[in-house]
């Protein structure tokens, strides 16, 4: 259990500072999409004997580079993008797993992760991971800032929006690559996006909006794994479902102290 909420501290931290940004921009279908795309990778690096999250990298990695290309040429919208790109690496992933009649790996744990089951070692490299990946993105924070709320504004000032645009593609998938080991591919965005959604209905500027997530993502976190613990439930569903949780707590709280005011 220490070891569990260790690792799921830091990956709280990681998916809030990075699903700060996936909010701003309003990207969390991006998030979603990328989450699913790995499996491919992580079925043939299974298969080839290599580590699952070498070919997650791999695949997420080649998603994002996909879509940047795509969309910089201007012939498809981002949206559409994402959509066939999703639709493409998720088909090819079970082509991948069907192939085989006994897939050595249990696709729930890439699916749902298993918390439970990490090592120290486990810990220490996504600590270490998380925060070179915190680091750049602090490195690029005003581009990013420029680039959320006006692109031609970042392109104006000389801020280079499409290197900035292709930083946090890349510390997307950085982020869900590290944190699927801990929740699965399907839970990891809801983490990355319940938290600072729900630090949005608070936060003045982007920094707080980042240390209110963390904050929230951890609690998260502790919530869950004491909430799977004593109920017997997944520990990563009830992480996820406690994130979203407290998003709709803080979205309540906000309406309400709205009303208040109007009266």
């Amino acid at each position: 259990m220490q070891r569990a909420l260790c690792g799921g501290l830091v990956v709280a931290a990681l998916c809030a500072v990075t699903g700060t940004w996936v909010v701003l921009r309003g990207m969390a279908f991006l998030g979603e999409a990328m989450a699913h795309g790995m499996l491919p990778g992580v079925a043939a690096a299974v298969l080839l004997g290599l580590p699952g999250p070498a070919g997650a990298m791999v695949a997420a990695g080649g998603m994002a580079a996909g879509i940047g290309v795509a969309t910089r040429r201007g012939r498809v919208s981002q949206d559409t993008a994402i959509g066939l790109l999703f639709v493409a690496m998720l088909a090819l992933g079970v082509i991948i797993v069907s192939a085989v009649r006994a897939f050595p790996v249990d696709l729930s744990g890439i699916l749902f992760g298993d918390i439970l089951a990490l090592h120290w070692t486990d810990v220490a490299v996504t600590a270490l991971v998380a925060a070179a990946t915190i680091g750049v993105l602090a490195l690029a924070h005003r581009p990013l800032t420029a680039l959320s709320f006006d692109p031609r504004i970042a392109h104006t000032l000389g801020l280079r929006p499409r290197t900035a645009d292709a930083v946090l593609l890349g510390s997307l998938a950085v982020a869900i690559v590290a944190s699927y080991q801990s929740v699965g591919t399907l839970l990891v965005v809801g983490l990355m996006v319940a938290p600072p959604a729900a630090a949005a209905a608070w936060a003045r500027s982007v920094t707080t909006m980042m240390v209110l997530a963390t904050a929230i993502a951890g609690i998260s976190v502790l919530v869950g794994l004491l909430v799977s613990w004593h109920a017997s439930w997944a520990a990563g569903a009830a992480i996820a479902l406690t994130a979203i949780a407290a998003f709709a707590v803080s979205t309540g709280l906000r309406a309400a102290r709205d009303r208040r005011r109007r009266r």
